[in-house]
C-alpha cells in the first residue's frame, strides 16, 4: 500500500472515530462530557474533538490526491478508497449535524442525492472508457462544504462572538448545497450524450 492510500485509509479511520465520538451515549456509561461557555455560546467538548479530527481528515483528502498525482501513484484501489472515505467523512457528519438540529435536513439530503447522481454518471462513463474530470463548481462546493462543516463543529467561533453572531458555517453549507445542485446539472448536461447515446439513423441503400 503506497503513501496516498495509507493517508486515505487514515481518513476513513478518523471518520469512524468522529462518528463514534458524536453518537456514543457517554452519559449511559457514567462519562460526563465537559461543556464550556465561550462568549455566551455553550460548547460541547465532543464537537471540539471531532472538529479537530475532521480538519485533519480533510487535510489528508488534499494530501493524498496531491502526492498521488505528483509521484504517479494513482491506482484504481486508491480511487475507490478515496471515494469511500470522502463519503463516509462528509455525508455521515452532515447527517449527524442534521439529526442534532444544528443544520437543516435539506442540506444532507441534497448533497447525498447529488453524490449518488454524479457517481452514477462517472461510473457509466468509466464503463465506456471515459474519465470525467472535476469541474470548478464541484471544487467550490467541496471547499464551501469542508469549511462550513468545520465551523459548525466549533459553533461558528469566532464569528459567533461578533454582534448578534454570524452564522458563517450555515451560510457556507447552504452555498455548498446550491453548488451541489448546479454541479449535478452541469455534470449531467456535459455527459448526457454519453449516458443516453443517440441512435444513428440507418441509411437506405
Amino acid at each position: 500500500m503506497n503513501l496516498p492510500n495509507k493517508l486515505t485509509v487514515s481518513r476513513l479511520v478518523m471518520s469512524v472515530i468522529i462518528i463514534f465520538i458524536l453518537l456514543f451515549p457517554f452519559y449511559s456509561v457514567g462519562i460526563k462530557i465537559p461543556q464550556y461557555v465561550i462568549g455566551g455560546v455553550t460548547c460541547d467538548l465532543r464537537y471540539f474533538i471531532a472538529g479537530v479530527l475532521y480538519i485533519v481528515a480533510s487535510l489528508t483528502d488534499f494530501a493524498d490526491g496531491y502526492i498521488a498525482r505528483k509521484y504517479g501513484l494513482i491506482t484504481n484501489t486508491g480511487k475507490m478508497l478515496d471515494a469511500i472515505a470522502d463519503k463516509v467523512l462528509v455525508n455521515s457528519v452532515l447527517i449527524i449535524l442534521a439529526a442534532d438540529g444544528a443544520i437543516n435536513a435539506i442540506i444532507p439530503v441534497i448533497i447525498v442525492l447529488r453524490d449518488i447522481v454524479v457517481n452514477a454518471i462517472k461510473m457509466e462513463a468509466a464503463g465506456k472508457g471515459v474519465v470525467i474530470a472535476a469541474i470548478k463548481s464541484g471544487k467550490f462546493k467541496t471547499a464551501s462544504l469542508m469549511t462550513g462543516t468545520a465551523l459548525m463543529f466549533f459553533y461558528n467561533l469566532p464569528f459567533a462572538l461578533i454582534g448578534e453572531g454570524l452564522a458563517v458555517g450555515q451560510f457556507l453549507l447552504y452555498i455548498a448545497t446550491i453548488l451541489s445542485i448546479i454541479s449535478m446539472i452541469q455534470y449531467f448536461n456535459m455527459n448526457k450524450n454519453l449516458i443516453f447515446p443517440k441512435e444513428e439513423k440507418k441509411t437506405k441503400k
